[in-house]
């Protein structure tokens, strides 16, 4: 059963009046934080009372603080500077669906902890596991794992979690939508029966409550937006579109754009790579991420467009989760997806911290089906629009030009060259024997008639050459 907790939404005067430690005030003011956000002000208290939490919160909204800095809280009667592996068990687990978030979720944990003996380590899939083997015998107190990988470590015996006192779920909607729901339920297995849940998600469907109930006690809920809202700072838009024309279209908005930086999300890997091809062909510094790429390729590409030097991101949902980029002015939907939560999350890169921005959703006649259910999800209706594209860039010409066709001055060049070859042709001179400049005549009968002969013949032939010996 979920308790909700009716909570003032309006935020306390900072941190110092949830009660955290000084350790982690100071991280926070080194941070630069000063006053928590909503989500913060009421999941601090109830996570550090030690209750069940089932927390529900736009993106870009600080849950990741939300639970981390209690987390922190209650594991600093644990920590020590001793060297032992032993003295630095895996107290809190956290599970995150893809390998971006888990990264950014261990970078914000580790700069809480910075003053504290407190020890923090991330696993994830894409890299050779041996790398992460010798950090894990270290001892680490948190650790931050996508499933797949944290199964891997369970199975090559690297890692026990026979005394892990929390358990932290983040964005347990998008790990069902991903199919975890099977190593989530091998890793709850290993887990100790009594220890603290908390579950962060920014969509309440259906299974998410029933997952909530099968690992949850007594939970208390949280939400401090209406479910499955969209963030108000966000300004959403629908261009129709032929999907003959998003590729035009979307070359035409880049060029025109203010934003220095944008987020293209499509439904396959191998439109995400395409695109991103072809936006570098136009001038556009472009890159894409999306499963088929490695981890190294993926972290490569997320720097260079946090540095600015990339400034289109094509993306496939893999990056619809964990991607944390400071006031992320744009987002583009050049294909809608098919589950309306997935919108939100995109659309949810942008328009964090209390940032505007502007969601842009490209859609074909096909994907109106899918808009209709995005607008029933987030109870609103998106404006559309229908955008002119331009036909006469220097683009469009050349790739309208039919193929087999050549320019007059390809023609003109080539009727000189036949005339030229026409001129040059040699005069035929007459042969000085009239022998030569005869009339062909056939001599077929002759031929035959000499073939006859031969094959008439009664000469013996020599034995050594197949013949038969002559009678005697």
């Amino acid at each position: 059963m979920t308790e909700t907790v009716n909570l003032d939404s309006s935020s306390p005067l900072g941190f110092k009046d949830l009660g955290l430690a000084p350790e982690l005030l100071k991280a926070l003011t080194d941070s630069g934080y000063t006053t928590p956000t909503p989500i913060q002000a009421q999941a601090i208290p109830v996570a550090l009372a030690g209750a069940d939490l089932m927390a529900g919160a736009q993106t870009g909204t600080g849950k990741t603080a939300a639970f981390a800095l209690p987390l922190l809280q209650k594991l600093l009667p644990h920590a020590n500077n001793g060297a032992s592996p032993a003295k630095h068990p895996v107290r809190a687990l956290i599970l995150t669906p893809t390998r971006e978030l888990a990264i950014q979720v261990e970078e914000s944990v580790k700069a809480y902890a910075k003053h504290t003996p407190l020890r923090s380590l991330v696993v994830y899939g894409g890299v050779d596991i041996r790398t992460q083997t010798p950090h894990l015998k270290t001892g680490v107190e948190v650790l931050v794992a996508t499933p797949g990988r944290l199964l891997d470590h369970i199975e090559q015996k690297t890692v026990q979690l026979n005394q892990v006192q929390i358990l932290v779920l983040d964005e347990a909607d998008r790990m069902l939508d991903m199919g975890f729901m099977p190593d989530l339920k091998r890793i709850l297995a290993l887990l100790p029966k009594q220890r603290q849940n908390l579950m962060f998600s920014a969509t309440f469907s259906n299974e998410i409550k029933r997952l909530a109930d099968d690992f949850l006690t007594k939970p208390q809920l949280i939400e401090v937006a209406r479910s499955n809202a969209t963030n108000d700072n966000v300004t959403q838009k629908v261009y129709q579109v032929a999907q003959s024309d998003k590729e035009a279209l979307l070359i035409q908005l880049l060029k025109a754009a203010e934003a220095k930086q944008v987020i293209i999300f499509t439904k396959t890997k191998i439109t995400a790579s395409r695109l991103s091809r072809s936006l570098e062909r136009e001038g556009i510094a472009a890159d894409a991420i999306h499963g088929d790429k490695t981890q190294q390729e993926r972290i490569k590409a997320l720097d260079a467009f946090k540095a600015g030097t990339c400034s289109a991101l094509v993306a496939t949902d893999v990056a619809a989760r964990g991607l944390d980029i400071t006031e992320l002015p744009m987002v583009i939907n050049y294909e809608i997806p098919s589950a309306p939560e997935d919108y939100v999350h995109r659309i949810g890169r942008t328009g964090r911290a209390g940032a505007s921005g502007i969601a842009i959703s490209f859609v074909s006649p096909e994907e109106d089906k899918y808009m209709v259910e995005i607008e029933k999800l987030i109870k609103r209706q998106i404006p559309k629009e229908v955008v002119a594209i331009e036909k006469t860039s220097a683009r469009s010409h050349s790739s309208s030009r039919p193929a087999t066709s050549k320019p007059s001055h390809a023609k003109t060049a080539t009727s000189n060259q036949d005339a030229t070859a026409t001129k040059r042709t040699p005069v035929k001179k007459k042969s000085n024997d009239p022998w030569f400049d005869k009339p062909y005549e056939a001599v077929v009968s002759q031929q035959t008639a000499s073939v006859r002969a031969i094959s008439t013949s009664k000469t013996p032939v020599a034995a050594l050459l197949g013949g038969l010996r002559p009678n005697k």
